[in-house]
């Protein structure tokens, strides 16, 4: 295989398969892959566990919501702080740290579970500070990235990331599912401790990783300045709108639990079926994402996949419609399959569409974005991921409570495909991105 310009491996020929280059190319990623793989698993496991315990005290589902609620404002506080830490000190630094104390949130968890702590305000607290900790990880991770790899092999880098998260969202439930019901919750917890240790052994094997450029101190000034340069960076700014446009009109994820009672039939074993459509197919679009880093007009790829994912979106609408006005009222015993095998497809698709939109919307980020401002940039990403579906929440169980169950997924799918039709007409500077010649 022939180097490139910058002395990494490159492909002679396209495949349909996920493209590897970057595990070759670079043994640091490689080992960060591996380690952020395993860790993510076991995060799965853990949130899972902690929504399973929280009703176990409680038998209250708003109690279990506020578990999200809590961790949302600490989430978002993190996406802006964590990325001035990443412009300002040495990233490996803050990686490290910022994974000690998410793994010691996970530890306390497990311990406090093992004395049969029954209070619930610790396990809100930690849970916080877990996902506040993950958050400062991921933001700093992403604006590593860039410093271990070339930019022609970002995509397939953030192609083995969706890989990442669609098995860990398929596979960390379940276990989840399976270790609560056999050893307890304080086993469950402990396995994420076990797992989470695989995150260290990436961030250790990294360089020391100072940003370029000239840095300022981790305060509010760098914050402000970072919203000043997205004035400025319309390619940047484009991913963050067109991902808000997507989670907050296409996050039909509330009304899976009435469509499993009330249309669909099967109860809960429908709703995890509906849950695990969307994560089988971003891991099914990962495995095959070989093509994706060919594309150079990468801003009009984000805006087909997310116009893909209003149309997938929609389709699970029409399948609720139809399905209520043939069938009638179901009943959870009854689960009607062929409706569910549909909606699990059309779920299947926006998962896919959604992942791709993620490769090129993150290569963007990383490639068009200097790094002295990349991490405040992958911070602001994380808010954006964090705040996004849960005002599509909101927006969907209004919707469904004043009209039906199938208007926010049909509705805001077909919103969705218009949108982006309308965006591709007149965002033309986005839609001439060029991933061989990146511009903010």
């Amino acid at each position: 295989m022939a180097p490139d310009d910058d002395g990494n491996p490159k492909r002679t020929s396209r495949s349909v398969f996920v493209d590897i280059t970057p595990l070759r190319a670079s043994p640091a990623f490689a080992k960060l892959w591996t380690g952020t793989s395993i860790a993510q698993i076991g995060a799965q496991v853990t949130i899972v566990a902690v929504g399973l315990h929280v009703y176990a005290l409680t038998e209250s589902t708003l109690a279990v919501a506020l578990v999200a609620l809590w961790a949302l404002g600490p989430m978002i506080l993190a996406g802006f702080v964590g990325g001035a830490l990443a412009d300002t000190y040495d990233r490996r630094l803050v990686a490290l740290v910022t994974a000690i104390i998410a793994w010691g949130s996970i530890c306390v968890m497990a311990l406090i579970a093992f004395l049969d702590v029954s209070v619930t305000w610790p396990y809100y607290v930690l849970a916080a500070v877990n996902a506040a900790s993950a958050t400062i990880l991921g933001a700093t991770r992403g604006a590593i990235l860039p410093r271990l790899l070339s930019p022609q092999l970002l995509p397939a880098a953030a192609a083995l990331s969706g890989i990442t998260m669609g098995l860990a969202i398929t596979v960390g439930p379940a276990v989840a599912g399976v270790l609560v019901a056999s050893v307890g919750f304080p086993w469950t917890y402990l396995l994420d401790a076990v797992l989470f240790t695989g995150a260290f052994l990436g961030i250790l094997s990294l360089p020391k990783m100072v940003p370029d450029g000239e840095r300022k101190a981790a305060g509010f000034g760098s914050v402000v300045e970072s919203m000043r340069f997205l004035r400025t960076a319309p390619n940047v700014r484009a991913t963050f709108v067109w991902d808000l446009i997507a989670m907050i009109l296409g996050t039909p994820r509330v009304v899976f639990p009435a469509a499993g009672a009330l249309v669909l039939g099967g109860g809960p074993v429908t709703v995890g079926i509906l849950t695990a459509s969307f994560a089988i197919g971003a891991l099914l679009s990962g495995l095959f994402s070989g093509p994706l880093g060919g594309v150079r007009r990468q801003g009009r790829a984000v805006t087909v996949a997310i116009a893909a994912f209003g149309a997938c979106t929609a389709l699970f609408g029409v399948v609720l419609l139809c399905t209520g006005i043939i069938a009638g009222p179901a009943s959870p015993n009854e689960p009607l399959v062929p409706a569910i095998v549909l909606a699990g497809l059309a779920l299947a698709g926006t998962g896919a569409a959604d992942n791709v939109s993620a490769v090129f919307r993150t290569t963007i980020l990383q490639t068009a974005a200097p790094d002295d401002v990349r991490g405040r940039m992958q911070g602001l990403f994380y808010v954006v991921v964090a705040g996004g579906p849960r005002i599509g929440d909101l927006l969907a169980g209004g919707i469904a409570t004043l009209i039906a169950l199938w208007a926010p997924p049909l509705f805001g799918g077909v919103l969705i495909c218009v949108t982006m039709l309308i965006l591709a007409r007149t965002a033309r500077g986005f839609m001439r991105y060029d991933a061989h010649a990146p511009t903010p």
